[in-house]
């Protein structure tokens, strides 16, 4: 019998086109870069970068970005046996802004329907999703059918057997209103072990937005460990054992805050497979999304373990593998440029923390994600490769999270 998958994670993928040149609007931007997204898929990316062995469940369209995904994920070590095509839908795609240090509108494409929605219960493996010693699922693929039966079916199979992560990652673009996703949140919490998610994010799961009272509510819904991503506050953890951990952000000079979440998540699940003490975890946690904070992109933007540890001695962030020269925008990192109406964003003497939650994607038609606790240190949530730790990603000063 085959070892157990360290970290199985399940729910959004698609492809992240990110602009080479930081500081311009979509309107003006010739080059991009192409790369994989996805909330749930870039946690998997993380562990993998930091050495333990993962595999996604979720599906793409039957066309060529569907192809490259695939490829991507095996060039990344990410098994993807569970990642399967629909002939009805396209793969999605989601474009970015990048106006440092906190401004990261994106756009969504995922209509008539994305197909990590069409997750199908009949296709699930039990056996593999109640062996892995992590298995990690989103906000997102409770949001429609059959995803939503289909995740919840992967929670039973689980049974609160080994660690089971709800990653809470609220996009409201994907549901009527905050209302309907309640209860299908109340069924994931009761058979989840542990619930990472922003303020925002706990608001919708248990109506509390005050960090104690959030983590107790997420105890008390059936959690044995909350995580809450609080932005320029930091991080605060609360273990059902009553050990508490609370950790400040990791400044970096932030480039793009999508992802950090994503990154934060895999830094999670890898200090929880390694038997570290909590706090140990969530300044590990921390500190990898800063690194994806200060990088362009998400995936390819992953921190492998040496690159965290240095950051956590207080060394900069290694160089970005992600920011290649364009031929036609020119340096990928030059100064950030101005647009019309706006402020010149704060130069490199302005540090800010990447967070470990996201901030809220954005759709076609756009949306601006939100200031606040939805961009922080180094999380992002979201289709949003999901952007900062809740729903795209923002600004940071804690703990981040993804992008897609």
């Amino acid at each position: 019998m085959p070892l157990p998958y360290d970290v199985i994670t399940m729910g959004r993928i698609g492809v992240d086109l990110y602009p080479l040149r930081i500081g311009v609007p979509l309107a003006q931007v010739e080059t991009f870069g192409k790369f994989l997204g996805g909330s749930a898929t870039n946690v998997a990316v993380a562990a993998a970068r930091l050495g333990r062995r993962t595999a996604v469940i979720t599906r793409t369209g039957r066309d060529p970005f569907g192809e490259y995904l695939r490829g991507a994920l095996r060039e990344f070590g990410v098994d993807d046996r569970w990642v399967t095509p629909v002939d009805a839908y396209p793969t999605p795609v989601t474009f970015c802004e990048v106006f440092p240090p906190d401004d990261f509108p994106l756009y969504f494409y995922r209509q008539p329907k994305a197909p990590d929605l069409e997750i199908r219960e009949d296709e699930l493996e039990p056996e593999p999703i109640r062996a892995a010693r992590i298995f990690w699922m989103t906000g997102t693929g409770l949001c429609a059918e059959p995803s939503r039966t289909a995740t919840l079916a992967a929670l039973a199979h689980r049974a609160k057997s080994g660690t089971t992560v709800f990653d809470l990652d609220w996009r409201p673009m994907f549901w009527a209103d905050p209302e309907s996703a309640g209860p299908h949140y109340a069924k994931s919490l009761a058979l989840a072990t542990v619930a990472v998610g922003n303020l925002q994010e706990c608001a919708i799961a248990t109506g509390e937005r005050e960090p104690e009272a959030a983590a107790e509510a997420l105890l008390a819904a059936g959690v044995e460990l909350a995580v809450i991503k609080q932005g320029p506050a930091g991080v605060l953890a609360v273990h059902r054992d009553g050990t508490r951990a609370e950790v400040p952000p990791v400044p970096v000079d932030v480039v793009n805050g999508l992802g950090a979440g994503d990154a934060f998540g895999g830094a999670l699940c890898h200090g929880l497979l390694a038997g570290w003490e909590l706090e140990r975890v969530m300044r590990f946690a921390n500190a990898a999304g800063a690194v994806v904070a200060a990088r362009l992109a998400c995936s390819t933007a992953m921190p492998y373990e040496e690159e965290v540890a240095q950051v956590l001695a207080g060394g900069p962030v290694p160089p970005d593998p992600s920011r290649p020269e364009s031929p036609r925008n020119g340096p990928a990192d030059p100064a950030p440029e101005t647009r019309p109406g706006r402020d010149a964003p704060p130069g490199p003497e302005t540090r800010r923390a990447p967070e470990t939650h996201r901030a809220p994607e954005t759709r076609p038609g756009r949306e601006v994600p939100p200031r606040g606790d939805a961009y922080g240190t180094g999380h992002a949530h979201g289709p949003a490769a999901d952007a900062p730790s809740a729903g795209a990603e923002p600004p940071r000063h804690g703990p981040p999270r993804g992008a897609s």
